[in-house]
């Protein structure tokens, strides 16, 4: 599949339901999708949107200047949305949609080296900048690499492929997605389900180069901190790992977790914590006929909290 689809779309838009005169916050840019129905849903409403690829950022323009000047991009890390969004005077939100994970261009893109579908580098940078995944196969020692294949990916045989990552490299260093799948492969069983013997091994390098778990919990802090009373944080995740840290971030910021959070919205400002309620008490799934149309979004989870009134 080529481009991008946004996914879970009507889910988002009924969620967030987006209203004139508000503003809101696309923290995933990627093509666009969101934004645009976002924009099209409140003819009247203003949206910022940010993403930590360059190129997702160039593909943007049409975008800017077919809703100018309603739109505005920002590149940057989501994790870095409040420094970000109060360098432009805002410093309160209606709304923010989060879409986690590795974008469909991206993965398309076999010269951005974030799947093994197609061979090229072993790159996986979303900003093209710092360590790359080949810096990490190639350098780091047997232990950190199997804990990352483990922790990140869940993978049972980080051991043994971080074992066999070691000694190849001593004979040649890893330099493409191909050779390194390759690898990995010829280390774990065939899966009964058919999913691709290198795909966890892959998403894990992802997370690793990209930080992704870290600026999850970073972004939802931040998201959290801007909203303003009736505001909603949308959040669509893909797998079992960020789905997690969504699910328990709004459980605790509801007060349902018992106790209190340690993501307190308010601690860092010197002002009375904010309260919020959570609007998905489960998860929402897509519906059966995107699913079929898109199967990228079998794995999808929506999650969302509404910020309410301060409490007096």
């Amino acid at each position: 599949m080529s481009g991008h689809l946004p996914v879970m779309l009507r889910e988002v838009l009924d969620t967030l339901a987006p209203r004139d005169s508000a503003t809101y916050l696309d923290a995933t840019f990627g093509g666009g999708g969101y934004s645009a129905a976002i924009l099209d849903s409140a003819p009247h409403c203003t949206l910022f949107a940010m993403d930590r690829d360059p190129d997702a950022i160039a593909r943007g323009a049409g975008l800017v200047a077919r809703y100018a000047p309603r739109l505005h991009l920002i590149e940057g890390r989501f994790g870095d949305m409040l420094e970000h969004l109060a360098a432009r005077g805002v410093t309160a939100l209606d709304g923010v949609v989060m879409d986690l994970g590795v974008s469909s261009f991206q993965l398309d893109q076999a010269e951005r080296g974030f799947s093994f579908r197609a061979d090229g580098p072993l790159d996986m940078r979303m900003e093209k900048s710092g360590p790359s995944a080949a810096d990490l196969v190639n350098t780091l020692p047997e232990a950190e690499l199997a804990d990352i294949l483990f922790r990140l990916g869940e993978e049972r045989f980080a051991r043994r492929i971080a074992r066999a990552i070691v000694a190849r490299r001593a004979e040649q260093p890893f330099a493409t997605t191909g050779d390194l799948a390759a690898l990995v492969r010829s280390k774990v069983p065939r899966d009964p389900s058919g999913i691709d013997g290198a795909t966890r091994s892959f998403q894990a390098l992802r997370l690793a180069v990209n930080d992704e778990l870290g600026e999850v919990e970073r972004g939802l802090d931040a998201a959290a901190r801007l909203l303003a009373p009736g505001g909603r944080l949308v959040v669509v995740a893909f797998h079992s790992l960020e789905d997690r840290i969504a699910k328990r971030f709004m459980a605790e910021a509801t007060g349902r977790a018992g106790g209190a959070s340690r993501h307190d919205p308010g601690a860092l400002t010197q002002r009375a914590a904010p309260r919020f309620r959570l609007v998905t008490p489960r998860a929402l799934r897509p519906a059966d006929d995107e699913t079929s149309d898109n199967p990228r979004a079998r794995s999808a989870r929506l999650r969302a909290m509404e910020r309410l009134e301060e409490a007096a």
